[in-house]
C-alpha cells in the first residue's frame, strides 16, 4: 500500500498540481497586494479620498455608523459591500493576467508548431525516398 501510495504522489500530474497550487496561493497574495496597496488607493485617491474596503451596511441597531468596517463587525452584523469590490477587483486582475499568461503560451506553441515543420527540401526529399522506395 505504501508503494502504491509513493506511485501515485510522485505522477507527474499530482506534482504539477502541487507545484501550481503553491505558486498560484503566491500570485494570489501579490494581485491581493496589488489591489489593496496600489489599485485601490489610487481609485480612493481619483474619487477623493473615498476607502472601498470601510463601505459597509450596518444589519443591527446596535452598531454605530462611521467606524471602520473591522470595527463595526465587531459591534453587530454588517454587509461589507466595499470588501466584496476589493475581492472582486482582485478576481477580475487575477483571471486577467491568467488570460494573458495562458495567450502568450499559446502563442509561443504555435511558433514552436511552425518551427517544427521540416523545411522544403527535407520534404521533398523525403517525397523522393518514398517514390524510389515504392518503384522496388
Amino acid at each position: 500500500m505504501l508503494e502504491e501510495f509513493k506511485k501515485f504522489a510522485l505522477r507527474g500530474n499530482v506534482v504539477d498540481l502541487a507545484v501550481g497550487v503553491v505558486i498560484g496561493a503566491a500570485f494570489g497574495a501579490i494581485v491581493t497586494s496589488l489591489v489593496q496597496d496600489v489599485i485601490m488607493p489610487a481609485v480612493g485617491a481619483i474619487t477623493g479620498g473615498l476607502d472601498f474596503s470601510n463601505y459597509y451596511l450596518p444589519l443591527s441597531s446596535t452598531v454605530q455608523t462611521g467606524l471602520a468596517y473591522a470595527e463595526a463587525k465587531k459591534q453587530g452584523a454588517v454587509i461589507g459591500y466595499g470588501q466584496f469590490i476589493t475581492v472582486a477587483l482582485n478576481f477580475l486582475i487575477v483571471a486577467f493576467v491568467l488570460f494573458m499568461v495562458i495567450r502568450a503560451m499559446n502563442q509561443l506553441q504555435r511558433r514552436e508548431e511552425v518551427t517544427k515543420e521540416d523545411p522544403a527540401d527535407v520534404k521533398l526529399l523525403t517525397e523522393i525516398r518514398d517514390l524510389l522506395a515504392a518503384r522496388r
